[in-house]
This record gives C-alpha cells, sequence and structure tokens, in this order.
C-alpha cells in the first residue's frame, strides 16, 4: 500500500484521479484552489489525459462537467462556497436531469470567512437540490470518497456533493491509496430526453428525483462513512458531522468518550440510526461545521421530546469555526488555553505587494477624485480590494464577484456622477461582462477601471481567462473605441494617468479604462522557473 501525506484538497484530488476522472473544471477560490492545481501537477494526470485548464467562472465549470458527464465520462468540479452561488442554476437543473457519467461536486466552504464575504454553509445546496452529500472527518475520507463518489453518482444516477472546510481542506495526514479505475468509454445517455429540461419532461424528471429520496437514506443508513455507538445510561448523546468527528475526540485523547455517539458523513441523515440515539438518550448536542443544518432537521425526526443543544441554543457559537475548546466548553470540561498575546505583538492587516502595480493605480484614482466628494469608486474581489484599507481608503463595495460594474451603473442611475468601477482581469471575464453589456445598452455614465495584472493574483497567480482578449471584449460588448483605454501603473507614467482619467470622468456615456502591468509575484514566479529550466539543462 502506498502511504502520502496529503493535505485534505491533495487527497480529493489524488481520489478523484485513481477513481476515473477523465477532467476537471474549476474557478480557482480559496479553499478550494489547490484541488485543480494537485491535477495540474500530476504527471498521472498528465499520463491519463485527464482535462484540468481553469475555466472562465463556477458555472462555465460545472456545465462543462455536465457535459462530460452527458457523453459518459466522469467528471470533478470544484468551487469554494460562494462559487456555489454562481454555478447553482446548472447545480440544482442537475439534480433533476440527472447524470450520465459520475459527476462529484468538490465544494470547500469557509467558516470564519478565512478569505470569503460569507460562511454559508453548502449542505443547504445539495438538500434544496435533493441530492446526498459526502462530508469527511479526515484527510482519508476526502480521498476515499473522492474515490468512490462517482460510482456512487452513476449508481444513484444524480450529481455528489463532497463539501470539507478550510480547516481540512488546509491541513496534512497520512493518505492510503487504493487501486485505480480505468476512465469510463464515451457513451451517450440511453434516454435521448434526459437532458432536454422542457416542463413535460421535467416534471418526470423531478417525480424521479423524488422518488429516489428513500434510496439515498437507505445508501447512508449502511455507509461505513456514517456510525453511531450506544452508551447506555448517559442521558446525553453527540452528533457529530465530518470534521467535528475530530474535535469531539481530541477531548478525548487518552480516554473513550463517555456519551453515545452519532457520526454523519454521509446525507441524508439517517432517520433510523438517529431514532436509536434518541431511544438512549434525553439530550442531544450536535457538533456541525457552518450552519445548523442537522440541528434543525433532527427536531422534526425524533418522536420523543428530546433537548437539542448546539447553535441555536447558544451551546455553540453561530459563527466561526469550531475548534477543540469550544466543543470541550460545550461538553463542560475544562478549556486549556495558552500563554496570552504579549502587548509588544501588534496585528497586522493585510496589504498590497510592494511593487504591485495597485498601488499606482490607487494613488492616481484618489488624486483625481479630489475635487468630489468621497463613496464614488464601487469595487470588486481581488487583490485590489485592499484598497478599501489605508493608505488608500479609495473604494467602497466589495459584495459580491463582477458587481462593481453592476453596483456603479445603479448609483449613476441614481444620479451620483461621477461613479467608477474597480475591477480586475480575471473578474471581468468571470461575472463583469454582463454588467458592462447593461451598461453600454443604458448609455450609462460610468467609468470602468480595470486593473489588469495578467493573472488569477489573488488565488496564487493562476492564468487568467482575460489574458490579450479585454480591449477586444469591450469593444464587442459596445463600448466605443475612443473610450477604451490602455495605460501602465508606473510612477513615471502618473501625469500621464490623471490625464488619462480626468478625460474619461469628463465623457458622458462608458469608458473604460485598463491599467495593465504583470503581477509582481507572477512575475517573480516566472522568473525562478526560467531559472530552474536553464539550471535542469546546464545539469
Amino acid at each position: 500500500m502506498q502511504h502520502n501525506l496529503f493535505l485534505g484538497v491533495e487527497a480529493i484530488a489524488q481520489g478523484a484521479i485513481d477513481g476515473g476522472i477523465s477532467g476537471v473544471y474549476a474557478y480557482p477560490g480559496t479553499p478550494s484552489t489547490e484541488i485543480t492545481e494537485f491535477i495540474q501537477g500530476s504527471e498521472q494526470a498528465n499520463k491519463k489525459g485527464i482535462r484540468s485548464k481553469w475555466s472562465a467562472n463556477e458555472k462555465t465549470a460545472y456545465e462543462t462537467a455536465l457535459g462530460m458527464s452527458y457523453a459518459g465520462k466522469r467528471a470533478l468540479v470544484c468551487m469554494k462556497h460562494v462559487g456555489l452561488n454562481v454555478a447553482a442554476d446548472a447545480f440544482v437543473n442537475s439534480a433533476i436531469t440527472g447524470i450520465n457519467g459520475g459527476l462529484v461536486l468538490a465544494v470547500a466552504d469557509d467558516p470564519s470567512m478565512h478569505s470569503s464575504q460569507n460562511e454559508q454553509d453548502s449542505r443547504f445546496y445539495a438538500k434544496l437540490a435533493m441530492i446526498p452529500v459526502l462530508e469527511p472527518s479526515n484527510q482519508q475520507e476526502s480521498y476515499d470518497m473522492a474515490h468512490e463518489g462517482f460510482s456512487i453518482s452513476e449508481k444513484l444516477g444524480v450529481p455528489v456533493m463532497l463539501r470539507i472546510t478550510t480547516r481540512l481542506a488546509h491541513s496534512r495526514a497520512v493518505v492510503v491509496k487504493k487501486a485505480e479505475t480505468e476512465q469510463n468509454t464515451l457513451a451517450l445517455p440511453a434516454d435521448p430526453t434526459q437532458f432536454v429540461l422542457l416542463p413535460a419532461i421535467a416534471r418526470n424528471r423531478y417525480k424521479n428525483l423524488l422518488s429516489k429520496q428513500n434510496i439515498f437514506e437507505k445508501l447512508a443508513a449502511v455507509s461505513k462513512y456514517n456510525s453511531l455507538k450506544i452508551k447506555p445510561g448517559k442521558n446525553l448523546g453527540i452528533i457529530v458531522c465530518g470534521i467535528a468527528y475530530n474535535y469531539l475526540y481530541e477531548n478525548y485523547k487518552d480516554s473513550e468518550c463517555p456519551y453515545s455517539v452519532m457520526k454523519i458523513s454521509q446525507y441524508p441523515i439517517p432517520s433510523e440510526m438517529l431514532q436509536e440515539l434518541g431511544e438512549n438518550c434525553e439530550e442531544v448536542l450536535v457538533l456541525e461545521e457552518g450552519y445548523p443544518l442537522v440541528e434543525e432537521t433532527v427536531k422534526s425526526i425524533f418522536k420523543k421530546n428530546i433537548k437539542i443543544s448546539g447553535k441555536l441554543n447558544g451551546i455553540l457559537p453561530r459563527d466561526g469555526e469550531l475548534n477543540t475548546g469550544i466543543v470541550a466548553k460545550a461538553l463542560g470540561k475544562t478549556i486549556l488555553t495558552g500563554a496570552a498575546i504579549p502587548d509588544i505583538v501588534v496585528s497586522r492587516p493585510p496589504a498590497l505587494c510592494q511593487g504591485c502595480g495597485h498601488h499606482e493605480m490607487y494613488a492616481v484614482l484618489n488624486r483625481v477624485l479630489e475635487p468630489y466628494s468621497k463613496g464614488r469608486v464601487l469595487s470588486d474581489i481581488g487583490c485590489y480590494t485592499l484598497g478599501a484599507l489605508p493608505p488608500y481608503k479609495s473604494i467602497y463595495s466589495c459584495v459580491d464577484m463582477g458587481a462593481s460594474i453592476t453596483m456603479a451603473k445603479g448609483a449613476a442611475d441614481a444620479g451620483l456622477i461621477p461613479s467608477i468601477a474597480v475591477i480586475g482581469d480575471s473578474t471581468f471575464t468571470h461575472s463583469g461582462i454582463t454588467g458592462l453589456l447593461d451598461a453600454v445598452n443604458d448609455n450609462s455614465n460610468i467609468l470602468v477601471i480595470i486593473s489588469d495584472n495578467e493573472s488569477v493574483s489573488m488565488t496564487g497567480g493562476q492564468e487568467s481567462s482575460a489574458l490579450g482578449k479585454i480591449e477586444s471584449i469591450c469593444a464587442g460588448v459596445g463600448v466605443n473605441a475612443d473610450h477604451i483605454r490602455v495605460a501602465v501603473p508606473l510612477k513615471k507614467n502618473h501625469d500621464e494617468m490623471i490625464k488619462i482619467l480626468e478625460e474619461e470622468i469628463a465623457w458622458n456615456g462608458v469608458s473604460v479604462v485598463i491599467f495593465r502591468r504583470e503581477c509582481v509575484q507572477a512575475a517573480a514566479k516566472k522568473k525562478r522557473s526560467e531559472i530552474n529550466r536553464k539550471n535542469e539543462k546546464a545539469d
């Protein structure tokens, strides 16, 4: 048996490779990014011809993966939790169409918002779509679930969600690999109408999905990932989901947990197993990462009146990640704390990299906007969002991918002139193009600044879908060619940049100014790679 030290995300990637995928589709988003990067860098995946380039956004990723499934092959699609908002239309409808080749959605939630706008729980999307969820408690289960998820998907005829959270995604443990599964051969659906969601067909497909719910639960009831250990004579029972299983047992390293424990790592919740837990206790503590989905659900399943504790009654916090200490407190155990952080240690807020082109962009933008009141710059999601912090304090919004352009348009519609959007290159092609089209169609009086550093820099410098295409895209949606301007954000070009911005602010219509300069981190990485290649040739 081969042993490997894998991050949770790497375990998923390797499990999918060994599980017989023919393609992975994704848009970079922490903490899911490394799943795709691992496959891109895998010699094994390369030899197998596994397709692994980045998609423009999560919706296109999911739809393309569904297309591979339509053709009979196994596909993995990866995204972070907020990315599932973008892919939701295709995701929910794919539960109704069903699959042909196995389809697994690996979605990484981010409780505590380490690098996200919210803490939403992707399990609720799976509940909405009525499909099974696999939620690993450790890296080995991450590998196993990815490896087996495609066969489960094919057996049940629906997509399967594989849900992890940040702490599991980015921690390492030893993983034992399984035998490799051969890729599926090309095979179109037996039912030629399966993927045609005309209302008459969709109604029947929906009834088919409803009829499978009992099958999903029966499979969860016998799943090796779910378990129930009864401790007679104890009033308290504990339900643990996913990684929370570790937080519970870290409180009993030298002894056995004295309470009845039900572990849930495959959904839907097996009701008979839950009833057995309820028959042996008077109170149930629910430990789950994210929203209180299980806690809300079990209240309606128990036949007798049982006290349910967890996030809804304040025993556990509603926000942030769980950890061993939080669980210890909920169990009434002593919490071990380390030494207090000395006053000399000062927290350091995030900042733009030294030499980053965003510095000069914001310096010029602030200078040009001096005659106007504050609050005229609507921004987007990327490294440039740090322009909200000192020393620049330039931007006044960061809501979701692509919202800078549409919010600037709405503000201009309300009479806020000038109204300016700041958006990055990859975010522009992810979700900004349609907003720009709206602005052109309405001849909105807005200035769109596209800060083009030629990569998806915030998530590690992946290749941007916008590379070499921005001017032609803007022209293609109808922006006047005379008002598509390009400048290089360097101090030596300070006066030129001011002149361009002042002219475009004065223009009554849609203007696009592209500040183009390669990301300093990507440039350094590229230089290191070139040096390494030269050294290898010399050897």
